[in-house]
């Protein structure tokens, strides 16, 4: 196929590319604080808009789950763009009242909807709602949150440390459940839960990845995993099911072509 966005590509590193969750649309925004939307079509993939944020490098952009909203979060800010697709505007949330951080990077939203939980520093985790973009509870673990994982429920998180130590919360009561250690971890980097609540995956510094049965998480501390994933020579800083739990996808930013299919 055509390159998704050959009509415009980045004049910086790309950060994010995610589809639409209804339209056959795909964007990406990155380092040169920009988002562009494009209409995949597989023959052409024209460009639909380019949004440009002013001196606002973007670490992280994600659709709302109705596809209605953009969320955007700089490289070094601690402020954060809404735009809407509908009305075409940008909205700019200049501060959450509780929240103290220097910058805002790293989020994730809930598959409901409802929330978006924001990593902060000191492995602090700010809830807020995807409604009023309002804080509605802080959680913290142990050392510093690296990444997070909504179940597909939006009942549960799961907290990856980067001491190597997975927390799980209970997003109702803010409590945290349960909390283990993820075998043979130096340094926790990514984490994903399979859509059908299966598996968690978590993804360390060494390069592995190790697979584990959510029932196994929920109740040892030191669980075995079902499958140590040993491709990777450098980070494993992205993992990530597909649909049906049938593929894992691992992948590594610090080389070329370090993509596997598992």
């Amino acid at each position: 196929c055509l390159p998704a966005n050959q009509e415009r590509f980045a004049n910086g590193k790309l950060a994010t590319v995610q589809f639409h969750p209804s339209a056959q649309v795909v964007m990406t925004a990155g380092r040169d604080r920009s988002m562009s939307f494009f209409q995949v079509d597989g023959i052409k993939n024209p460009r639909i808009q380019s949004i440009h944020l002013e001196s606002f490098p973007i670490y992280k952009a994600s659709f709302s789950v109705d596809g209605e909203q953009v969320i955007a979060t700089g490289t070094h800010h601690k402020m954060f763009f809404v735009y809407d697709m509908m009305s075409g505007s940008v909205i700019p949330i200049q501060k959450v009242r509780g929240v103290e951080e220097r910058f805002l990077r790293n989020f994730e939203v809930s598959p409901d909807g409802s929330f978006i939980l924001l990593t902060g520093t000191s492995g602090y985790l700010h809830l807020l709602s995807m409604k009023t973009k309002e804080l509605i509870s802080t959680m913290k673990v142990n050392g510093r949150c690296t990444a997070s994982a909504f179940t597909p429920d939006s009942s549960k998180i799961y907290s990856y440390s980067k001491e190597g130590e997975v927390f799980i919360w209970d997003v109702r009561s803010r409590k945290c459940l349960h909390n283990f250690e993820d075998e043979g971890s130096l340094e926790g980097k990514c984490i994903a839960v399979s859509k059908n609540n299966q598996y968690v995956a978590c993804g360390s510094a060494s390069g592995v990845v190790n697979l584990y049965t959510t029932d196994v998480c929920l109740k040892e501390n030191h669980p075995k995993p079902v499958k140590a994933i040993m491709n990777l020579v450098t980070s494993a800083t992205c993992v990530a099911f597909n649909p049906t739990t049938e593929i894992l996808a691992v992948a590594s930013c610090e080389t070329d072509e370090a993509v596997k299919l598992v």
